[in-house]
């Protein structure tokens, strides 16, 4: 692809960097968003998240196309925008997820709120900030007709945040007929892009003990509670600087007066390399219980090591050039906590994530995002449009 700059007086990249953003327009319609929960695992939640997206991107004459959801996710949302060229293959993919890992009801306790340089609300960070980011730049360029090079193409997809289970042969089939894959994941917190990705594996454990009554006859059973603590011990010691474990949800027992019969866990490993993974991989997989407890592993979903190449290093370039052009340093790195550029990345497509807002306290109730990264931010997204 030509993925370089274009020259420095091509108009439409740089009418696109100079398109009027408004911060408290951006804010206001942003909160919409914010505030329609969508928790992963809520499929009827995160459906209702994919209308309102819908509705905003069939406004600005995308093409909307709803694919089923399955394995008990919610759907996706496919919007193709109209283009000279018509819907040939070779396009820009904005890959963006709308799922997020705050049940409903966080609202209460994390309210969309401004203080300061700071907006608050779930997944307003991770990444609710960066889609709408994204979709209003594709509206200004729109309404300024600026023409893009390229035909864009946005997909949204429902289950990110749990490995992307149900959506990761989606996700390589479109971005195969696409040229670029631009993805608004948070930014670093230098407001450096994301050029590769560390691979990603997760596990599902269950220990099986033998049940007695807790009171009466304690010692005829074998706690499966205690034998995945030790587990996990054992799990997380295993960390090193070439790969990380760590253990998020657990869950065991049903009485507090019986053995607990079972227990089960679920477990993550980070490499910044993909021999690393698999070496971690047979660790996880060759774990054994102590004494007459059943232990199982059972891999679950990956997310394969992405590591820049020519062409993303191109993409990259290109950013860096019309961030200069805005007056904003524009460092790059690979960095942990897996996306789906994961898999556009490890394809071979040029991709560059990590392009939505800067912030802070993703997965927390602190979540956040800088208001002053909202303007800058759209101008970037909108000159990669109009560029690559």
């Amino acid at each position: 692809m030509d993925a370089e700059i274009p020259p420095r007086d091509e108009p439409e990249a740089l009418r696109a960097l100079a398109l009027p953003f408004e911060t408290e327009a951006l804010l206001a319609g942003l909160r919409p968003w914010v505030e329609c929960e969508s928790p992963t695992f809520d499929a009827g939640a995160v459906n209702r998240m994919m209308a309102l997206a819908s509705r905003d991107l069939a406004i600005l004459g995308a093409r909307i196309e709803r694919i089923p959801g399955r394995m008990g996710f919610s759907d996706c949302v496919r919007a193709r925008f109209p283009h000279p060229d018509g819907e040939m293959e070779g396009g820009i993919l904005v890959l963006a997820h709308l799922d997020t890992v705050h049940p409903v009801g966080t609202l209460a306790r994390l309210p969309f709120r401004v203080e300061d340089n700071r907006a608050y609300g779930p997944g307003i960070c991770d990444m609710k900030g960066g889609t709408y980011l994204a979709v209003q730049a594709m509206a200004a360029i729109i309404q300024a007709g600026i023409a893009t090079r390229r035909p864009v193409t946005f997909l949204l997809t429902g289950d990110e945040e749990v490995g992307s289970p149900s959506t990761r042969d989606l996700i390589e089939a479109e971005a195969a007929r696409h040229e670029v894959v631009l993805v608004p994941e948070p930014a670093q917190r230098d407001g450096g892009v994301v050029t590769g990705r560390y691979a990603i594996a997760r596990f599902n454990l269950r220990v099986t003990g033998r049940p007695s009554h807790a009171g009466a006859a304690l010692s005829d059973g074998r706690s499966a509670i205690r034998e995945m603590c030790r587990q996990v011990l054992a799990i997380e010691a295993m960390t090193s600087e070439a790969c990380t474990f760590s253990v998020g949800v657990l869950h065991g027992g049903q009485w507090v007066n019986c053995v607990a019969t079972h227990c089960d866990a679920e477990a993550l490993t980070m490499a910044k390399r993909q021999e690393d993974l698999d070496r971690a991989v047979e660790k996880m997989l060759g774990l054994s219980a102590q004494g007459d407890v059943l232990l199982e592993v059972r891999r679950g979903v990956t997310r394969p090591v992405w590591e820049p190449d020519s062409g993303t290093m191109a993409l990259y370039r290109t950013a860096q050039t019309l961030a200069g052009r805005l007056g904003l340093p524009l460092p790059h790195a690979s960095a942990g906590g897996g996306s789906d550029g994961n898999f556009t990345g490890a394809m071979g497509i040029p991709t560059l994530d990590g392009l939505g807002v800067q912030g802070a306290g993703i997965h927390t109730l602190q979540e956040h995002l800088l208001v002053d990264s909202l303007v800058p931010r759209a101008r970037l997204f909108a000159g990669l449009l109009a560029s690559v």
